[in-house]
């Protein structure tokens, strides 16, 4: 796909779909990124309050309003194995909870669409990695929530928000006379580990136990800090009874591993909101998975991880140790820091979009990016922030496209600006000096 390569002038006519704006004089392209960056370097502060609405992203307004929606969930028994049709051309690794929004064309998506939609709505998206393998051997089942046909310029056109269900490993593959091909997979179940105390509590003891459902609201970052202390101290005291002591515990608890990554978020985004993080160990670390600026071979693993617990803690490993973001094509390149990322979002602070030809881009969104070129004049045309105009950013180095910087249109939206980077374009950096072992298994982490 043009977009997801980079560079050279067929990308930047595919990037948001403004192909009559997008490609202005040489002279007005420069002088317009002199004068960003020097705003840039000048207003670099971060906002101390965000006044843009976070649910206008999630409903993804740009597919249009009047789209059909449908209620219900489908579900397949973990282990079973299912034929489900599978998502040609896609460029994301879909993780369970995370949206899909996509404009589909060609007539072979339009003919399985329609045909998923008469079934029970789901189709399975392939992880494919960008590692050269042959064929994805894993995958997420997505379920379709809203549907829209329309004819545009007499090409028929469907438009769908989809959220990924269940992984599944792939067994077979077949390709009907169609074209559309069909997946024999195995939906893979989700390993819920025990309490790893539970064998040493004792019972008559289990009334005195508390329960974070119990915990008061507090006034302070202070008081929550010295609950959660009293909590945690009362949760492992049995660990006294064995050879080990309750912090080992407390590194395959389900509860402490969130609550070290709700820090980390908070860290990365001081605006996030705990009330909009599922509280269930599963979903949370799928939540997670799908916020990470993480390149497609580690996602992969996280994919491939059947247990919330093992997930949890890989990711904070990521997060501990990725402290940058580089272009993926220069890999030297440092485009932002883990420090300017934020949430302008429900979702979190990365989301899938897709825009008006078709192409589908995580977007990560930062207040501040670094060695990038502007390409074309703002627009606000199919905007995914509304309110906010969009200008296609480069690679400085390479040309790559890396995604674009977003202006507010109206004095009163807050942040002014900010910066969206697509996940295909990036990859995560840790620090030199770590050993020459740590910097060759960087990109798998713990994995």
């Amino acid at each position: 796909m043009a977009d997801e390569r980079g560079g050279g002038e067929d990308n930047v006519n595919d990037n948001m779909g403004n192909q009559l704006q997008l490609l202005p004089d040489n002279e007005e392209e420069e002088g317009d990124d002199m004068e960003t960056e020097d705003r840039d370097n000048e207003e670099a502060e971060k906002p101390s309050i965000i006044t843009f609405d976070p649910s206008l992203p999630t409903s993804h307004a740009y597919l249009g309003s009047d789209m059909e929606e449908f209620h219900g969930r489908t579900v397949h028994d973990d282990d079973s194995c299912q034929t489900i049709p599978v998502l040609p051309h896609t460029a994301v690794m879909l993780v369970p909870g995370q949206t899909l929004p996509l404009q589909l064309f060609r007539p072979q998506e339009v003919s399985m669409m329609r045909s998923v939609i008469q079934r029970d709505r789901t189709f399975a998206v392939l992880a494919s990695s960008d590692t050269g393998e042959p064929e994805a051997e894993f995958g997420t089942t997505a379920e379709i929530y809203a549907y829209r046909e329309e004819q545009e310029y007499g090409i028929e056109t469907v438009k769908v928000k989809a959220v990924g269900r269940q992984r599944f490993k792939v067994h077979e593959i077949r390709t009907q006379a169609d074209g559309i091909r069909q997946a024999k997979v195995q939906i893979l179940p989700e390993r819920i580990l025990p309490d790893p105390l539970s064998a040493v509590q004792l019972t008559p003891l289990s009334r005195l136990h508390m329960h974070p459902s119990s915990k008061p609201p507090s006034q302070s970052c202070k008081q929550a800090q010295c609950w959660w202390n009293n909590y945690q101290q009362r949760k492992f005291h049995c660990a006294s009874l064995t050879p080990w002591p309750p912090w080992v515990y407390a590194l395959y608890d389900s509860e402490s591993l969130m609550n070290r990554v709700k820090k980390q978020l908070h860290e990365w985004d001081e605006n996030l909101k705990d009330d909009s993080l599922p509280t269930n160990a599963v979903d949370f670390s799928y939540r997670v998975a799908a916020c990470l600026p993480i390149d497609d071979a580690v996602r992969l693993q996280l994919l491939k991880i059947g247990s919330a617990i093992q997930r949890l803690r890989c990711e904070l490993d990521i997060m501990d140790r990725c402290t940058s973001l580089c272009c993926k094509q220069c890999q030297d390149t440092e485009i932002t820091t883990k420090n300017e990322i934020f949430s302008l979002s429900l979702y979190g602070p990365m989301a899938v979009y897709v825009n008006p030809h078709g192409y589908v881009h995580e977007t990560l969104t930062v207040y501040k990016a670094n060695n990038l070129n502007l390409a074309g004049r703002p627009s606000t045309l199919h905007s995914w922030f509304p309110g906010y105009a969009w200008t296609i950013a480069q690679c400085r180095t390479c040309g790559s496209h890396m995604g674009w910087k977003f202006t507010a249109t109206k004095k009163d939206l807050s942040p002014p600006r900010f910066w969206g980077l697509t996940r295909s374009a990036m990859l995560p950096r840790i620090p030199q000096g770590e050993g020459d072992e740590g910097r060759q298994g960087s990109r798998l982490f713990c994995l």
